[in-house]
């Protein structure tokens, strides 16, 4: 009896099948959609008075940004095998030569991580130059760009990738792309023979993975999303404090969906107990790059909301003495 899912073949990377639309991109623009739908409700119950040609040129550079940022952290910080810096035109193009034809690949290698510094920048530098208010347009972005995500994992899981490891549970995945794994790793027998793979006479094996895409569109998408959309959008003691959570919340979810997404060759960057495979989990002491990273996350959310805290007493500190314009300089030795 087999005891795993095969992925369904009637799903496909592009939308039209011979055409260069996939998915994927679709979802980038439905999470987009997403958030500024979110932000548009909280933009009506605050009555803010921006002009919306503002807020719609906030989304595009921040959009912008997250892009720009996404794929340059994916081509440097990710490309542990020196791809596109052997072919630097890769990580502006999205054409490759493949068996000697060029081919539409898409810009395959976009990271979360560098997507966030990067629309962060963007929207810093665009909140400073129109004199915006940048922690509480981010809180507001914040409140409703976790929904949107679970898009962007969506779209992962139609192109089947960043699957996870080996599974033998049932809701395992046999992703037809996933990378095949020798049968002459010690494991790989007995593991094929548990969930009704027959090995015979085959040197390569794919075995089926955890729907890691599933997992961070659920933790880090959904379930992040309803969190802080209903506990703490309305009751946010300062600005800044939603940013704050966003960052801790989603780096303690990916931190932990991390042990189950199956690590891409050479990501391992401090291991202190000797694996075997990366395609099985083996130590909970091994970190990958993806969880160094969530780790400055959630350091760097908790600053976030120490600082914001400090910026927001001193800010009351001076409406009470009856400042108009308040010194924060002046204001921090008061402030314990």
């Amino acid at each position: 009896m087999l005891s795993y899912i095969n992925f369904p073949d009637w799903i496909k990377p592009e939308i039209i099948p011979g055409l260069p639309v996939r998915w994927y991109a679709l979802m980038y623009v439905i999470a987009l959609l997403v958030t500024y739908f979110l932000f548009n409700i909280q933009y009506k119950e605050k009555k803010l008075g921006i002009k919306k040609d503002m807020l719609y040129n906030l989304f595009f550079w921040g959009f912008l940004g997250l892009i720009i940022g996404a794929r340059i952290f994916a081509v440097t910080v990710y490309d542990t095998q020196g791809k596109f810096l052997r072919n630097p035109l890769l990580a502006i193009s999205p054409f490759e030569i493949v068996n000697g034809e060029l081919k539409f690949t898409g810009f395959q290698g976009m990271s979360y991580h560098g997507g966030v510094i990067g629309c962060a920048i963007a929207l810093i530098i665009y909140c400073r130059v129109k004199k915006l208010n940048f922690l509480l347009l981010s809180d507001m972005i914040l409140a409703g760009l976790p929904l949107g995500y679970f898009f962007g994992r969506l779209g992962n899981f139609i192109n089947g990738e960043l699957y996870g490891r080996v599974t033998e549970l049932p809701w395992g995945i046999l992703f037809p792309n996933a990378r095949s794994i020798s049968t002459k790793e010690p494991w790989v027998k007995d593991f094929a023979a548990q969930v009704g793979i027959d090995i015979t006479g085959k040197d390569l094996v794919n075995l089926p993975r955890h729907p890691s895409q599933l997992y961070e569109g659920f933790f880090e998408g959904i379930a992040l999303w309803a969190i802080i959309w209903f506990l703490f959008r309305k009751r946010k003691p300062f600005d800044g404090f939603i940013l704050g959570i966003y960052l801790i919340g989603y780096g303690i979810a990916r931190f932990f969906i991390e042990y189950v997404r199956e690590p891409d060759i050479g990501k391992f960057v401090i291991q202190f107990e000797h694996s075997q495979t990366i395609y099985k989990l083996q130590s909970f002491f091994n970190f990958t790059i993806g969880q160094i990273l969530c780790f400055l996350m959630i350091i760097g959310g908790g600053i976030c909301l120490y600082v914001f805290w400090r910026i927001d007493k001193a800010k009351k500190l001076a409406v009470e003495s009856g400042e108009e314009k308040p010194d924060l300089k002046k204001l921090r030795k008061k402030i314990k």
